[in-house]
């Protein structure tokens, strides 16, 4: 297989993979009524049991991060599959709440895994068109989502929603055997414009001294900070909205999947979208993707509020102003990834996505439990849960990546620098 065709390739068993791990990871949601039911237990409680997978996933990303910088990303991703599948199929026989809270959280070491994917991707693909190629692979969450409530409406019957996880479970030891014969992995940073010309290009690997520099980065700090906060709206909403149009504007199973079909396609576009956006305006200045951003979580912001005070019989104004604000939720998530990538240097690439995204899940563990817990307060509701946690959050990201606007072309500059620093260094080496 040519390297081109051989890229598409990964791209398409990445997309696979990511997929069916989403729609395993994100159909708790649509399982919570059932779960609950079956373990007779109250939404803070519920609330914890993705809260300890977060936590476990959290602590992983570091490990993570620090393998694939080290060794083969291709055999490491094969093993997080296995992993996935193991895993959730230990979810799937446990007999009691403290049992399922446990297995649960195991499922926590894979969902950290993504790292070295990207990390993979990026020296396939170069920095001007990454932003699409992200955007493409991250259209996951939003049809995994919609793939989950789909089984969870029509197999949690005659399957249960154990079985929903033993099929799930199985796909990711399937995809463990295609990962690890079928992708092959290439050399860290070849795709970079200022090394293009270098024939033999050097294997850099993690060093210590590299992945410290990381946190002289001012944008990249800032990148970091505003994952802590960004990530409680996303992890919020697609953990209780099943739970929300059931009890709080009594929707039924019909009316629950035509509205949420309609948000998630919606939502879906915004990845690809978002990612295109960012690399359009990338291209004309190296604020562009942090621009897109600001401009987009603030618009979410504002929508999401309008959208959850219109009165719970307009049903049809409430599915498409959920619609539209859905588009503009996702546009960050391409973005912040193509901004991690453009300022680290390939060979700690996957640590630095990984310190991104421990933070986040460090927000992301907390923002189930927290809903809950609002949503469980006397005289509170989901739908109060959902506007003090997502415009809060919102607002500051708007904030943060405003301010990453103004310093990211610095940091960009510098690893220009380094990379042709590198390149010279190469060129003599082989002269």
């Amino acid at each position: 297989m040519s390297a081109s065709k051989h890229r598409w390739f990964i791209v398409a068993v990445f997309f696979m993979f990511m997929l069916i791990h989403q729609a395993d990871k994100l159909v708790i949601g649509s399982l919570a009524p059932d779960i609950m039911d079956t373990f007779k237990i109250t939404k803070t409680q519920m609330g914890l049991v993705t809260t300890g997978a977060l936590i476990v996933g959290a602590t992983f990303y570091p490990i993570w991060g620090y393998l694939y910088d080290r060794y083969a990303r291709p055999k490491l991703l094969a093993l997080a599959s296995l992993i996935w599948g193991a895993t959730t199929w230990l979810n799937a026989i446990a007999p009691t709440y403290p049992i399922f809270l446990g297995t649960r959280a195991t499922t926590g070491v894979d969902d950290s895994s993504y790292p070295g994917l990207y990390s993979l991707i990026s020296d396939y693909f170069g920095p001007t068109v990454r932003g699409k190629i992200y955007g493409l692979l991250q259209l996951t969450g939003p049809i995994g989502y919609l793939g989950g409530m789909i089984f969870a409406m029509t197999l949690s019957g005659p399957f249960g929603w154990r079985g929903i996880f033993y099929i799930t479970g199985s796909i990711g030891l399937v995809l463990a055997v295609v990962i690890f014969f079928g992708v092959r992995d290439a050399p860290r940073g070849r795709v970079e414009p200022e090394l293009a010309g270098v024939e033999q290009l050097h294997t850099y690997r993690f060093n210590w001294q590299t992945a410290r520099e990381l946190f002289k980065k001012r944008s990249l700090l800032l990148l970091f900070v505003q994952g802590f906060f960004g990530v409680f709206p996303w992890t919020t909403i697609t953990y209780w909205i099943i739970t929300y149009l059931q009890e709080e504007r009594g929707y039924s199973d019909g009316a629950i999947q035509l509205t949420m079909t309609l948000a998630i396609v919606v939502l879906a576009l915004g990845y690809p979208l978002g990612g295109a956006m960012g690399d359009w305006l990338f291209k004309r200045t190296p604020r562009g993707r942090a621009i897109v951003s600001a401009i987009a979580v603030l618009t979410g912001a504002i929508l999401l509020f309008f959208t959850l005070n219109i009165p719970v019989a307009n049903q049809g104004l409430f599915m498409v102003m959920l619609a539209v604000t859905a588009l503009f939720i996702p546009f960050a998530g391409p973005n912040v990834v193509s901004i991690v990538y453009d300022i680290t240097l390939p060979e700690v690439r996957s640590t630095a996505m990984s310190i991104q995204y421990f933070i986040e899940s460090a927000g992301a563990a907390l923002a189930p439990t927290i809903a809950g817990a609002i949503a469980d307060a006397k005289g509170s509701s989901l739908r109060i849960a959902f506007l003090v946690i997502c415009i809060s959050t919102w607002l500051l990201c708007a904030i943060f990546f405003a301010a990453v606007a103004k310093l990211v072309p610095g940091d960009i500059a510098t690893l220009h620098q380094q990379l042709e620093e590198r390149a010279a260094y190469e060129q003599a080496r082989q002269s």
